[in-house]
């Protein structure tokens, strides 16, 4: 059964604010999304009633703390069906994800020649992070191609792989076309040569049922802030065979069993990974996060976010001049447009003062922007609390604009 949206819509309060005299159309989701009340409040409660540092720590408050964050790091085990807490380790967001394991699987496992394969439309921090390890290693990064229709070409993915590869990293969900990509069929490829496999999932978490043992990737990343939980925390989901040989990315306290003027001896997992202070009033805000999308259920939110895509790409398409970008079988919440000849900041900008907020640029996605031919689109990204009343809005206020030229 299908949740009541006028009802979680009283659940995030900013949702009923006016921008500018007009009612906030929020279409950013794909940046970050809004909060629910039950997020926000477990934050403060936190904050004022629980607050002590985790771990160690033989008081009454520090125990009730890391009983918090650890239970925490259960209900992030059991969203994504991850066969161990052990396999949870907790970071800043995706982006310090997959800096940690660029770090320590380049430490640890590529030398001179080795390739690392990334696809044609992966986010910055699933590119960047992997070329600052290649000019470390003296490693080479290799791309697969996509179509026009933005699917990947797996067939050169295929020649792609040999016994140089060390690992193939690969967007679940594209920030700009909206492509679902095949990452099963991905990671079997991978593992037919003995290739680990990292999947993007920054996309895909809030929007559909992810179930890392069923993709059977080694290493699976996403933020908080955008499935409705707080910023600055993140997963580095890792089978513990993978997380076991690799070395710590950042040392300090927590990440060690003991410490000698001589040596140090590392902390058992996930621990090892999680130097300093965590952000465990975070990391209990994103459990309840966590805990709020699936009580609404997974399946409920694809559904009714793939019916609100399909409608929003009906109206779009009949606005005259319209460029819509990304055309694969199977695709999210996401829809990445440009009208005519106007540019995106100045279509981004007056849809803003008509209340409506999209993203414009290149979306952190530079390499895929050359591989379209432009510089930047407008981005529409849908929330489980967005509705076809909203889509309307954006369609008129497109068309608005484009009189405007």
């Amino acid at each position: 059964m299908m949740y009541d949206i006028n009802k979680v819509r009283e659940d995030f309060p900013i949702l009923a604010r006016q921008i500018y005299g007009k009612p906030l159309v929020y279409l950013d989701n794909g940046a970050t999304t809004q909060k629910p009340r039950q997020v926000v409040e477990a934050m403060v409660d936190e904050y004022y009633n629980v607050n002590a540092n985790v771990h160690r720590g033989v008081h009454f408050l520090s125990q009730q703390a890391t009983d918090l964050h650890e239970a925490s790091r259960e209900a992030v085990r059991r969203f994504i069906n991850a066969r161990s807490t052990d396999e949870i380790v907790f970071t800043r967001g995706t982006t310090e994800s997959i800096n940690l394991l660029a770090f320590s699987l380049g430490e640890a496992m590529v030398k001179e020649g080795d390739e690392i394969v990334v696809s044609a439309m992966e986010h910055h921090s699933d590119i960047v992070p992997w070329q600052m390890m290649c000019g470390r290693k003296g490693a080479v990064l290799r791309v697969i191609p996509m179509t026009d229709e933005g699917e990947l070409e797996l067939e050169t993915l295929e020649g792609m792989l040999n016994e140089r590869t060390r690992i193939v990293c690969c967007t679940h969900v594209s920030n700009v076309l909206g492509t679902v990509n095949p990452v099963k069929q991905i990671v079997k490829m991978a593992h037919a040569h003995d290739v680990p496999v990292l999947i993007d999932g920054a996309q895909s978490v809030p929007h559909m049922p992810v179930d890392v043992q069923d993709l059977d990737c080694d290493f699976f990343a996403f933020s908080g802030h955008k499935v409705y939980g707080p910023t600055g925390v993140g997963v580095l989901y890792g089978k513990e065979e993978w997380l076991e040989k690799l070395p710590p990315y950042q040392g300090g306290g927590e990440m060690i069993k003991n410490v000698t003027w001589e040596r140090t001896t590392y902390n058992v997992l996930p621990y090892k990974f999680e130097a300093g202070t965590p952000d465990y009033v975070a990391t209990h805000a994103l459990a309840k996060a966590l805990e709020y999308v699936a009580a609404l259920g997974m399946e409920n939110i694809y559904a009714h976010e793939q019916e609100l895509t399909q409608y929003a790409l009906e109206r779009m398409r009949q606005i005259e001049g319209m460029r819509i970008f990304g055309d694969a079988a199977h695709r999210d919440a996401v829809v990445s447009f440009l009208v005519g000849d106007i540019h995106h900041l100045d279509m981004g900008t007056l849809l803003d003062r008509l209340g409506i907020a999209v993203r414009t640029g290149h979306h952190c996605a530079e390499p895929l922007m050359t591989r379209l031919g432009i510089s930047g689109t407008v981005r529409a990204s849908f929330g489980l609390y967005n509705t076809r009343e909203e889509v309307d809005a954006l369609v008129a206020g497109i068309e608005k604009v484009s009189r405007m030229f």
